[in-house]
């Protein structure tokens, strides 16, 4: 396992609740995963048709549907290969942001320039950050009804606690650069 796609176990986990589309697994992707995980069309229906020749998901088409949906499905063997990578130790927990990265070389386009980028950074935080908080209020009020939503929960709880921070350090890095 040692070489496994990260999108393979992301899609085999998705699939562990429930049957879905290309289409749906993209969906949950940029909504109940964005904070913390992403993928493209373009990387989705790869795995996909890698996932079903593997044997670890089935797809089959939806007759009742018009436009030839096709429904993947996870197999035994894909909850035996979703098992085993949910028990290995993590490899690397990694942050990216285009933000930070244009910070750190901001000497060359100056304070202003920066300012904006923070401002617009706290701006999609303040956006953000109340779908976050509603989740919470949601996966709390129906926390018995599914075992899996505690662990939505953990995730929802990690993401406002990190928008939260990023925010107190939008005031500090403004106050920086401003010296305000």
């Amino acid at each position: 396992m040692a070489n496994e796609k990260k999108i393979d176990c992301v899609i085999l986990g998705l699939l562990s609740h429930e049957e879905l589309t290309g289409y749906e697994i993209k969906k949950r992707m940029d909504t109940s995963l964005k904070y913390f995980w992403s993928a493209s069309y373009g990387s989705i229906y790869p795995a996909l048709n890698d996932l079903v020749h593997r044997g670890l998901a089935t797809k089959r088409e939806d007759t009742n549907s018009k436009r030839n949906k096709l429904i993947y499905t996870i197999t035994e063997n894909g909850r035996d290969y979703l098992k085993k990578w949910l028990s290995l130790p993590i490899e690397k927990d990694e942050l990216r942001y285009e933000t930070l990265l244009k910070l750190f070389f901001g000497s060359e386009k100056g304070e202003q320039q920066a300012l904006n980028h923070i401002e617009t950074f706290e701006r999609r935080i303040k956006e953000e950050l109340p779908y976050l908080l509603h989740a919470k209020t949601i996966l709390n009020e129906n926390i018995n009804e599914d075992n899996a939503h505690k662990y939505y929960l953990l995730t929802v709880e990690f993401g406002i606690k990190t928008y939260q921070t990023y925010l107190e350090w939008c005031k500090e890095a403004r106050k920086l650069l401003t010296g305000e």
